[in-house]
């Protein structure tokens, strides 16, 4: 598998279709890894697509190349990740696809480096401007349940003895069942038990909602720019699964007016919050159109 060096990171990503090909970045979500987007990729390379569908960090087999750098997972720091992968890449523009935890990275790059990108797809994620969490309502906090629980020492523990257990619950509760196998989940999770998976994995929940979670400093200008930023300029497509027992799909209407380079939501009945592995075909029909509009 190919990999990159950035400043921190030995990123490995999966990669396919022309070299030629109009490239497009593949970002998972969490608790994913980048082989959740093949069936995807297989589409749009076979539509003259060159994918690249980057570990991020914390997945193995991308790992920090020092003992010393932080395991900060904010949303910032994984559009970074991105965006110096796609220099290597000498990508200088692209589209991308996120879903989840890759989903926020997208829009954040959207936000702050438009000029670099010609299309984004988020999915399962609504925008959040400025990069503000807020608490939801009751319905919808009742959902992070898996959020609320790594804020307590108690939470901490039991997930760092049991990652894969924890992981596997989300599988289980986000979409209606039978849209996985266990192969295919053991194949995933092999990379959940890993320290840095789990260390981000806290790291990534507990900033949004813990004023003393340690941060990474080198990412501060970015996340000052981001507080600054509310709209997106880059045309952007928004994918949500009708049946997200995660994030609901009303969190993600009524939000066109932050998007000044067109917007378009798609819900996809029937699918959950892994929606680019539960309807890969209507998925990736609508993400190549979405490009060839641009």
């Amino acid at each position: 598998m190919p990999s990159i060096q950035t400043r921190s990171l030995e990123i490995f990503y999966e990669e396919g279709g022309p070299s030629n090909g109009s490239p497009i970045l593949l970002l998972h979500g969490w608790p994913d890894t980048a082989r959740g987007w093949a069936p995807i990729a297989q589409q749009l390379q076979a539509q003259g697509h060159r994918t690249i569908a980057p570990y991020l960090r914390g997945i193995l087999p991308t790992k920090f190349l020092s003992e010393n750098t932080p395991r900060f997972a904010g949303g910032v720091a994984l559009a970074q990740d991105a965006i110096e992968l796609a220099d290597a890449l000498n990508l200088q523009r692209f589209a991308v696809a996120g879903h989840d935890w890759g989903a926020r990275a997208a829009y954040i790059m959207a936000a702050l480096f438009p000029e670099r990108l010609t299309a984004i797809t988020a999915m399962a994620l609504a925008y959040q401007p400025r990069g503000i969490f807020k608490v939801p309502d009751f319905h919808q906090s009742k959902r992070f349940w898996y959020q609320w629980f790594q804020c307590i020492d108690g939470g901490v523990d039991a997930i760092s003895k049991d990652p894969i257990g924890f992981a596997r619950i989300q599988w289980e509760t986000w979409s209606p069942p039978g849209w996985y196998s266990e192969e295919e989940f053991q194949a995933t999770a092999q990379a959940f038990s890993h320290p840095d998976w789990v260390a981000t994995t806290l790291n990534g929940y507990r900033l949004r909602w813990l004023p003393n979670e340690p941060g990474d400093s080198y990412f501060d200008p970015l996340q000052c720019r981001l507080s600054e930023t509310e709209y997106i300029s880059v045309p952007t497509l928004m994918i949500q699964g009708g049946s997200d027992f995660c994030d609901s799909p009303e969190e993600s209407e009524g939000q066109a007016s932050y998007f000044t380079g067109g917007y378009h939501r798609i819900l996809i009945n029937g699918a959950g919050h892994f929606v680019h592995r539960e309807a890969p075909q209507e998925a990736a029909e609508a993400i190549a159109d979405h490009i060839a509009r641009r």
